[in-house]
């Protein structure tokens, strides 16, 4: 067993270890250039019980122990923040000044130390026994490594990332919480072994368990239990008293826990399952219900006993009238859940499944707080809700046929784009609607639904914008979305619609729907029409000809930044972009056009360097990426709250390290200089298409040759590139023509005076790409990964130049940007288009969309 409690000395390897089998795949950069799959803010799990706080973000550093090599050491560091999307956890330990991101694959565990209170809960409540239970149970986790991790629990949540235990510390309730990264064990169990449970209560013998742990080994897709069933050693009464007593906690699935207990067959449950797939909005259990395979005792008893949810028998329950004044009667009775309680901000509700996700967004929504579900006899929920609507007066009058058994139509509602566009078509054609100026009512479900569907359509695929585009006449609206940088048409509308489209989003984000002659921004808050999808959009509207509007929707989905060493940077780049971002003072930008990943990078810099040591403050517009630690501020020049003022602000307040989101102005410029000569590092943005090419657009906007030269540290240009898709690629050897191309590419880049031959540029390619001595060329065909484009994401191609003394007398001096190239390139750095035929070779992309985005 491991021991978790003695601090040991720990030395990180240099470099991180390759990935390991199984472990999640390195991060890719999506329209934005930030990680696609860091989309969705991460809760750190709470114990599954009511009297523990709901799971929240973390938002400041937090000290934890990580447990890791063969010989279990463990070391004391401190949490930055959890990136599970690219499974990495970025720590600090001290000494030492910067974070480090690591792997799920480099530890076996990660203990948060700082204590877990359960919330307070006064004696006299009557709902105590309800609220205050967490009971502990032991675990045991077989290690990948071999080995074992033991010890008590409060609970456990299972995830695709590993699974999150909660050792109790201290008589009041307090645990900490423990991460194990899902390829660090093999299996687990929490409480006791099933077969030591049924010998302790007589029901079987050690032989019959032996022998049936030995038939378990023939047949290791069964359980122990239902091998038990099927040699007749205990009843059936008797096993669900044993289950009961192992105590299995939540996530576990309905499906699961039903055939784990012998109620459904794997056929039953494959039945069920396909005819799910027809109506989303039918929960499983629901559909074996009306399938007539399981009873409704028979589901609770899965769901209470299994799922460990509480079971409240409402016709003894006494609601309490402001919680259900939270939820309106015709919500509740639609949803069919009753409100019992709330304690702490959260509304305690009981319902029929409380593993219906769906009702439960519904109700977080609708009563805009959290919610903790518990498990209602379903027999008497209709007649209770209606009972104790009618105490506080705002049920609604029900005949007695009213309360028959509700009939459901199994006909799936249209949830496909193209469903939805057939039902827009056929209401306006019933309606009549054949003018272009209906106005836009919340009602217009098919429209609203359209909308929705769009965006989420729109977010789960990676893309970074959203054009409407309307066109005079009988022209149908077009909808096209922006991914990897490319236009594509999603869908198009009639033209009676047009006007409504956009009036419905001028809606969502509170613009003015009668002007339209001139434009207008705003934001969207997607969750307040789809509690479920946390996501941003910045919303723009331009009057086109004819007194048309367009609208532009950019996806600005809450992100994390993804670790430096997955940005795709060069060696030599990822190593001078470290040094520079380490040094205490001076300015660092990063440059390119707008949607070349500039502010990602510049956040994964700041996550190399975000310790509790130092204050940082960022000024953006807008905020797009946030990580605990960092001050951040979002402008707004509308109120004269802009870059330069929040640069002075910042000045006043003791900062180590100041990010701007952009210079967009000399008063901007001078102060940003001005701040990295008086003792602060300072990061940046700027539009400019290379790194030399920066430092003549500073000095031309009237920066002091002599100060810029002392405080700039590095220029870091960067493009996006479209990534080959690797399920589809294909690889052969290069030929000696296609070879010669790239190399004239490469060295035409150095201009007359090349400080390395042909030779050794080809002798470095064959050193670095080759397979068996032989170059080679990648091509994607186009697969359903990638949508038959042969693309799929995208990467950055880079162009680094640290300011040397050479350099810097150059720019003192205010020579040109050839100069300051020719310099920089006798130094060591190579331009984004010498970086991208790097990464042609590699595989990653293709001279094509090389020299699509860079100049020679």
């Amino acid at each position: 067993m491991a021991d978790l409690s003695t601090p040991l000395s720990w030395d990180m390897p240099a470099r991180p270890p390759e990935r390991a089998p199984g472990a999640a795949p390195a991060a890719e950069m999506s329209a934005h250039g930030k990680d696609k799959g860091s989309r969705e803010i991460f809760l750190w799990p709470t114990p599954p019980y009511a009297s523990y706080p709901a799971p929240t973000e973390q938002n400041e550093t937090l000290p934890c122990q990580i447990l890791a090599g063969a010989d279990n050491r463990l070391v004391s560091a401190r949490l930055t923040f959890f990136v599970p999307e690219t499974s990495v956890a970025h720590v600090q330990m001290p000494p030492a000044r910067t974070t480090l991101p690591l792997r799920f694959d480099q530890f076996k565990a990660l203990t948060l130390t700082t204590p877990l209170l359960p919330l307070p809960l006064p004696l006299t409540d009557p709902h105590a026994d309800l609220l205050s239970q967490r009971q502990s149970s032991s675990y045991t986790v077989q290690m990948t490594s071999g080995g074992a991790l033991e010890g008590m629990t409060v609970g456990h949540v299972e995830s695709d990332i590993g699974l999150f235990l909660f050792p109790p510390c201290g008589s009041d309730g307090s645990v900490k919480r423990m991460f194990v990264p899902r390829n660090a064990f093999t299996s687990f169990e929490v409480g006791p072994r099933i077969g030591e449970v049924l010998v302790d209560q007589h029901h079987a013998t050690e032989a019959q368990i032996t022998e049936a742990m030995g038939l378990q080994e023939e047949m290791r897709t069964q359980k122990l239990g239902d091998i038990l069933l099927m040699k007749q050693i205990v009843t059936a009464e008797q096993l669900l008293e044993a289950i009961d007593k192992q105590h299995k906690m939540p996530l576990v699935r309905i499906g699961e826990a039903l055939l784990s207990l012998g109620m459904v067959n794997d056929a039953q449950l494959k039945e069920a399952l396909v005819q799910q797939q027809l109506d989303r909005s039918v929960p499983l259990g629901e559909i074996l219900v009306r399938m007539g395979v399981v009873s409704r005792d028979d589901l609770q008893t899965a769901l209470a006993r299994k799922m460990g949810y509480p079971l409240v028998d409402l016709d003894a329950f006494p609601a309490d009238p402001e919680a259900l004044r939270k939820l309106t009667y015709a919500v509740a009775s639609r949803l069919r859940v009753m409100p019992l309680l709330i304690r702490d901000g959260r509304l305690v509700v009981a319902l029929d499944d409380p593993s219906r996700r769906s009702a439960l967004d519904e109700v977080e929504f609708s009563a805009d707080m959290k919610v903790v579900p518990v498990l209602a006899r379903g027999a008497s929920l209709d007649f209770c809700l209606h009972g104790a609507y009618e105490k506080i007066g705002s049920a609604v009058n029900r005949s007695t046929s009213d309360l028959a058994p509700i009939q459901y139509d199994l006909t799936p509602l249209p949830t496909s784009t193209d469903q939805l566009v057939e039902t827009l078509e056929k209401e306006g054609l019933e309606g009549g609607h054949a003018g272009d100026d209906k106005p836009i009512e919340q009602s217009d479900n098919s429209l609203v639904r359209l909308l929705n569907n769009m965006i989420i359509e729109a977010h789960k695929d990676g893309v970074s914008d959203i054009h409407i585009e309307s066109y005079p006449g009988k022209e149908k609206i077009r909808v096209r979305f922006r991914k990897d940088g490319i236009l594509r048409t999603y869908l198009e509308l009639p033209s009676n619609y047009r006007n409504a489209m956009i009036a419905r989003v001028k809606i969502m984000c509170d613009l003015d729907i009668s002007e339209r002659r001139k434009p207008q921004d705003g934001k969207i808050n997607f969750a307040k029409f789809s509690p479920q999808h946390k996501i941003e959009l910045r919303v723009a509207t331009i009057p086109t000809n004819g007194g048309l509007e367009d609208v532009v929707l950019r996806l600005l989905a809450s992100a994390r930044p993804i670790p430096v060493d997955m940005l795709g940077l060069s060696e030599a780049n990822h190593k001078a972009l470290l040094t520079a971002v380490e040094r205490p003072y001076g300015m660092v930008l990063c440059v390119g056009p707008t949607g070349s990943g500039k502010t990602t990078t510049l956040h994964s810099a700041l996550s190399h360097i975000n310790v509790p040591e130092r204050k940082i403050w960022t000024a953006e517009d807008p905020v797009e990426i946030s990580q605990p630690g960092l001050r951040q501020v979002q402008v707004n020049p509308k109120i004269g709250w802009d870059f330069a003022k929040a640069l002075r602000a910042f000045m006043r307040a003791d900062p180590d390290v100041i990010m701007l989101g952009e210079i967009r102005d000399e008063e901007t410029a001078h102060i940003a200089i001005e701040a990295s000569l008086t003792g602060h590092l300072v990061l940046s943005t700027l539009h400019t298409n290379s790194a030399p090419e920066t430092v003549t657009r500073l000095l031309d906007m009237g920066m002091d040759p002599f100060n810029f030269g002392d405080s700039l540290l590095a220029v870091l240009a960067q493009r996006l590139v479209r990534k080959s898709c690797k399920h589809c690629r294909d690889s052969r050897p290069a030929s000696h023509d296609e070879v010669e191309e790239l190399l004239s590419d490469y060295m035409n880049a150095f201009g007359a005076e090349p400080p390395v031959s042909r030779g050794d540029v080809l002798a470095s390619w064959t050193k670095r790409h080759a397979v068996d001595g032989r170059l080679l060329m990648h091509k994607s065909a186009g697969c359903e990964q990638c949508d038959h484009t042969g693309f799929k994401s995208r990467a950055g191609v880079h162009e680094m130049m640290v300011v040397s003394r050479e350099l810097r007398r150059l720019i003192q001096n205010s020579a040109r940007a050839e100069a300051l190239q020719a310099a920089a390139m006798k130094e060591g750095m190579r331009t984004l288009r010498q970086d991208g035929i790097d990464k042609v070779l590699d595989g990653v992309t293709t001279i094509e969309e090389v020299r699509a985005t860079s100049n020679v």
